[in-house]
């Protein structure tokens, strides 16, 4: 006879979780409300849960006939384990903030007595992440209509033969997009009436007494929102305040877009993905901004914040609702998705279409409904026209797949995710075909930016590529507590990626994910751990230049795993909290620390983005604007834009930035010191753009001009200031 384990062997097998799973207790000692095949632990995970949404009827023990609530005894342990692990993750992040005497030794040894005291509070159920939804798996019918398919795809073969040339036209176009419609048609599951939400809609205006409730959660969400509005808009024409030469070549662009090259493949400067170009002529052409950085700044600012809402259904889609605010918030008022949605490039493309892609792609997975992986190959297939770095994207899809067909959650639906995968990759593809047909005419073209970085075309190896490649991997993954690069224009270079409350909440995240996983074996705990290098690999793999690793933009996408990991951390604590003390204080201390850490949040955040960036901004770039306005004053007052010039000088302003900013889009304003003598023939007034430091230029102009009148333009930014040398007509 197996004697029944005792309560000291029950809390040995928690320590060494390892080894094997906890042991069960009896039924007959213990009775749970509700009957499960999972685990105790799965149990008390449910029972975390449901203590956070303030349900007094938890989970409850009846030994014989006496009833203990485990609520009650839990409420008498104070999570002082969960408390320690926070504090002493909170003094290693502060510890490795830039200052003058950072090291970094006392906050990995910080950090790693954290991980170990987080190890003791996820074990003694203090700290734990939401539990995973379960599964909710519809059958497939294996359905197809044949006759929509067959054509779509004919007629995005006629399609994919006419954009050779590299032109969108009506016709390619509308094809194109026919056939995609028509596919999407051919595999499409009608939904039930209970499912449809044009059902819905009807229903709901066919109502006659309508009625509109808003309750304490739909105001909650309505503050976050428009705390995240503020953090993104505001100041939007001042931060950053510059243009750099990269702006230059996207306004050519889209210029070209708007007077009639209507280019899939932009071949300027190296190669650029059109879905930018396109984005900001619908803003000049909708708005009126005009050819200029706000124009640009609109667009990717717009769909930067577009990516928070489907930041909030992941948060509900891998744990809850509380956990998809929380990683809203924090995601909303955060530095790193700022700045790289208002230096208006394409950057922005990359997390977007990646947050919604991987939304329905979960979906899918958990229902095994089949339109949620259409949704997310149409994602998949449009995020592949924004951003060069989206193209790892569908490699990491495929992983995704092959790690949940690894996992026993996948047993009896396997086939499902395959399918599914397959459709993902046939839409994905469809949506892919104009750059598809450019990549197979300009394959150097096409992957020049990528091989310079990977290979060694445009240089050798710095070392030993292995080497190089797994230094990459570290910076990359501790860029969020020490160094997140060192590039102006993309960050407050030599800093973490992330605040210190965000800093301490991921990594906290990662490890509370990390332990889950070993005790639980569920394959989205491993693969939302994964993503996050796996969306940087295209900083990490630039082994030819490993000074530009880690950069917030080619690794931007991984900003909405770390933020959902972000979310599960906060809820966790938060969440253990309020279980093991009784209410109302616990209930108040949740609230306190949660505003407390966003405020905190909050507050370094802004100092970041409208102190810190845009003052080094300001002092790193040139102030092209100024330039550009005082040529428009003289436009305007005085001479022509024809006879105003910028005295080229080495390192200095872009001279199409000028130009730009003046209001002439195409006029370069650069002029050479050699070329000085052909300005005489011109008539009417001129005006000569002179950098301080050009004493050559400005005696060879006086000497040329003697009746020319000089002026020095004092510029709102230190050390930036110009000469203004007039030339009065005669």
């Amino acid at each position: 006879m197996i004697d029944d384990p005792s309560v000291l062997d029950y809390f040995k097998s928690l320590l060494t979780f390892w080894r094997n799973p906890p042991l069960k207790i009896p039924d007959e000692e213990i009775e749970v409300g509700s009957e499960s095949n999972d685990s105790y632990d799965d149990q008390r995970e449910c029972h975390h849960e449901e203590v956070w949404g303030g349900d007094d009827q938890i989970l409850e023990i009846q030994p014989h006939s006496q009833s203990i609530d485990i609520k009650s005894r839990d409420k008498q342990q104070f999570p002082w384990r969960s408390i320690i692990a926070f504090i002493l993750a909170l003094a290693a992040q502060f510890s490795l903030e830039p200052g003058p005497d950072r090291t970094w030794i006392t906050g990995a040894i910080l950090y790693f007595s954290a991980a170990i005291t987080l190890v003791w509070a996820y074990v003694r159920d203090e700290f734990k992440p939401a539990p995973i939804p379960e599964a909710d798996h519809s059958i497939d019918p294996m359905s197809v209509r044949k006759i929509p398919l067959w054509l779509g795809i004919l007629i995005s073969l006629a399609a994919f033969i006419l954009f050779d040339g590299n032109r969108f036209t009506w016709l390619n176009t509308l094809l194109w997009l026919t056939g995609i419609t028509l596919v999407v048609v051919a595999f499409w599951l009608p939904a039930s009436k209970e499912q449809s939400w044009f059902e819905s809609v009807l229903r709901f205006l066919k109502d006659q007494n309508w009625s509109l409730k808003i309750s304490p959660w739909t105001m909650l969400n309505i503050v976050v929102g428009l705390l995240a509005l503020f953090f993104r808009l505001y100041r939007l024409d001042q931060v950053p305040p510059e243009m750099v030469s990269d702006h230059a070549e996207k306004i050519l662009d889209v210029w070209d877009v708007l007077h009639g090259e209507t280019s899939i493949f932009f071949p300027r400067n190296t190669g650029r993905e059109a879905f930018q170009m396109y984005l900001t002529a619908g803003v000049i052409s909708l708005i009126g901004t005009g050819y200029t950085f706000l124009s640009l700044k609109i667009g990717t600012v717009l769909f930067g914040i577009l990516t928070l809402p489907f930041i909030y259904l992941l948060g509900v889609e891998i744990a809850n609702r509380r956990v998809g605010l929380i990683a809203l918030a924090f995601a909303g008022i955060a530095y790193w998705p700022n700045i790289i949605s208002r230096i208006a490039l394409r950057f922005t493309l990359y997390p977007f279409f990646f947050a919604p892609a991987l939304y329905f792609f979960l979906r899918g997975i958990r229902s095994s409904n089949r339109n949620y992986f259409i949704l997310a190959g149409l994602f998949v297939g449009v995020g592949l026209h924004g951003y060069s770095t989206y193209r790892i994207v569908p490699i990491i899809f495929i992983l995704a797949v092959g790690l949940y067909l690894l996992h026993r959650q996948s047993i009896g639906f396997r086939k499902e995710a395959i399918l599914g995968l397959l459709l993902m990759g046939l839409i994905s593809l469809l949506v892919f075909l104009p750059l598809l047909n450019y990549s197979l005419a300009n394959p150097d073209n096409f992957s020049y930016r990528t091989l310079t970085r990977i290979g060694t075309i445009e240089r050798a190896y710095p070392g030993s590529p292995l080497l190089i490649f797994l230094d990459n991997l570290w910076d990359a993954m501790t860029m969020f507590a020490w160094d997140n690069g060192e590039v102006w224009v993309l960050s407050v270079p030599n800093r973490p990626a992330l605040d210190i409350v965000s800093g301490v909440l991921f990594y906290l995240g990662f490890g509370l994910l990390l332990i889950r996983y070993i005790r639980r074996r569920h394959w989205l705990d491993l693969f939302l751990m994964l993503s996050i290098p796996l969306l940087m690999m295209p900083s990490i793999l630039s082994i030819a230049f490993p000074t530009e690793n880690p950069s917030l933009n080619r690794t931007a996408a991984a900003l909405v795993p770390v933020f959902l990991l972000i979310g599960l951390s906060l809820d966790g604590f938060l969440s253990g909290i309020e279980s093991h003390i009784a209410a109302p204080v616990g209930r108040g201390l949740v609230w306190v620390i949660g505003i407390l850490l966003l405020v905190w949040s909050g507050y370094q955040n802004y100092d970041l983005v409208f102190n810190q960036y845009q003052q080094n901004y300001a002092h790193s770039s040139w102030n092209t604007s100024e330039i550009g306005e005082a040529i428009k004053d003289f436009t305007v007052i005085i001479g022509s834009h024809e006879n105003a010039y910028v005295v080229a000088f080495p390192h200095w302003v872009d001279t199409r930035l000028v130009g730009i900013n003046a209001g002439f889009p195409t006029k370069d304003f650069a002029i050479w010191p050699e070329d000085f003598q052909k300005t005489v023939e011109e008539q009417g007034a001129k005006l000569f753009i002179v950098k301080i430091e050009d004493s050559d230029s400005m005696t060879a102009l006086q000497n040329l001009y003697p009746e020319g009148i000089l002026q020095r333009h004092t510029s709102e930014v230190p050390n930036k200031d110009f000469y203004q040398f007039f030339v009065l007509p005669e």
